[in-house]
């Protein structure tokens, strides 16, 4: 099973958009490297919020496969 183009450009937006505010945020001039670990664990808050509001479901923010 694998992703769909959908899904995986859900992935890349919520990422990317993470990232950028990332740089947004950062009060100094010294440019960020991308960090996945980061991502991941800024993308898990912002999905267990999305949870607990019932604003959406995990697939729905953060689609994966679950085998």
């Amino acid at each position: 099973m694998e992703l769909t183009r959908k899904q995986m450009e859900q992935q890349d937006f919520v990422d990317n958009t993470i990232f950028d505010l990332l740089k947004t945020l950062n009060p100094t001039n010294k440019q960020l490297d991308w960090n996945i670990e980061i991502i991941s664990t800024i993308r898990n808050s912002i999905n267990n919020y999305f949870i607990d509001i019932e604003i959406c479901k995990e697939q729905e923010f953060y689609p994966y496969i679950n085998e």
